[in-house]
């Protein structure tokens, strides 16, 4: 989830808004400001209904930004890296690069969000009783109204399907019994994608039953679990069967590199016309990475452009490219890749010198060759170890 507008860092994490969040303040102002307060406080003027609903909507975001910076500063105290937190249309997303170690980090990143949601009700709570005894009626109300989103918030993502908090715990118990996390996390993530598909039943026959299109709504979110869901499964399934696989094992070494001042006519000459290849890292004179260049980054430049623009002047900048040494497990390396520009990742030695590159088509071709040894890590390490660098279908050693 891309973030459209950055609200800068707390705690160290980089939070930011997607444009879609917009659409639920909308749907909270005009419902609250227009329906509920007008209804159960009537007699103020519109103004006072749409302030209290501005600022139900703001503190209701502010709630969703604890729960989700709960989950992040717990990931980060148990070593997991986290990009960024990101507001959108249906709540918040923190995202983690890296898996929680043990069952136990597991269930503390993941019910640490429901209990901070729990925690909000209870302040809002008393926030209302005390504005009911000393304040506007309609200040009461909007507490109360947040008090009770928050703790319906906390209860719902506590139901033992994945993607949501419960489905998280659900994950951390199957775990802990099973000992086996991939196999808890397929179990979880089933679970999510039947509760999903409950969601979409229900919101179906709300609407066909002339109940309110809010049916809608319900719908949208079991449509979200659902894929949600059938994501994280195949995400698991991915990294059991690269499990025990390193960097090295995947990545396409000694890859033709080029010159960040080589202008890209002269690529096009030198090897795109004559290598099938879709990749080409930039290397400076002192041998330092500089940069990432895609075929379709070179396709995207006029025809008449091509002479003069230089590489660097088109190419992925290399603080934005993914990094990895050799012996790093490929599954840590993938979650880095999520969602990087260019999907490509850089290997390099601990001289910073470049020594791999890992696209789409090597985890591809490594996810099918594990498949072949039924997928045995011990087989697939040996296997590339005894029978020396594999080649691609274009005879490049890799």
């Amino acid at each position: 989830m891309r973030s459209s507008i950055s609200l800068g860092r707390i705690g160290g994490v980089s939070v930011g808004l997607n444009i879609s969040v917009l659409f639920i303040v909308v749907i909270l102002v005009f419902g609250l400001a227009f329906g509920r307060f007008p209804a159960v406080y009537p007699g103020l003027s519109p103004v006072a209904y749409v302030l209290a609903g501005l600022a139900s909507a703001v503190l209701f975001l502010a709630s969703l930004l604890a729960h989700e910076l709960a989950h992040a500063l717990t990931a980060r105290r148990h070593g997991i890296e986290v990009s960024q937190i990101t507001l959108w249309l249906l709540g918040g997303v923190a995202e983690l690069r890296g898996e929680p170690r043990s069952p136990g980090a597991d269930l503390k990143i993941a019910v640490v969000g429901p209990l901070t949601s729990l925690a909000a009700g209870v302040v809002f709570g008393g926030l209302a009783l005390l504005s009911a005894a000393v304040g506007p009626p309609l200040v009461a109300g909007m507490f109360g109204y947040l008090a009770g989103v928050n703790v319906l918030l906390a209860v719902f993502n506590l139901i033992p399907a994945a993607p949501l908090d419960g489905g998280r715990v659900l994950r951390a118990a199957l775990w802990a019994r099973w000992g086996d996390r991939a196999r808890a996390a397929i179990a979880s993530a089933r679970a999510g994608r039947v509760f999903g598909y409950v969601l979409i039943a229900l919101g179906f026959m709300q609407v066909v039953s002339g109940l309110g299109f809010e049916g809608l709504w319900l719908a949208l979110i079991g449509l979200f679990l659902v894929n949600a869901a059938s994501a994280e499964e195949q995400q698991s399934r991915i990294g059991t069967a690269l499990y025990g696989v390193r960097v090295a094992d995947a990545m396409t070494a000694r890859p033709i590199v080029a010159d960040p001042d080589e202008t890209v006519e002269e690529l096009i000459d030198r090897v795109v016309m004559r290598e099938r290849l879709s990749t080409y890292p930039l290397v400076d004179a002192g041998g330092g990475f500089a940069g990432l260049v895609t075929l379709n980054r070179i396709r995207e430049v006029a025809p008449a452009r091509r002479a003069s623009l230089r590489l660097r002047d088109i190419a992925c900048p290399p603080d934005q490219v993914p990094r990895a040494r050799p012996e790093e497990a490929l599954t840590e390396l993938l979650t880095r890749m999520s969602g990087s520009a260019d999907g490509r990742a850089v290997v390099l030695d601990s001289d910073g010198r470049l020594v791999g590159l890992l696209t789409p088509t090597d985890i591809s071709r490594m996810i099918q060759t594990a498949e072949l040894h039924g997928g045995n890590p011990a087989l697939r390490t040996r296997g590339a170890d005894l029978a020396g660098p594999y080649h691609d279908d274009h005879g490049r050693a890799v």
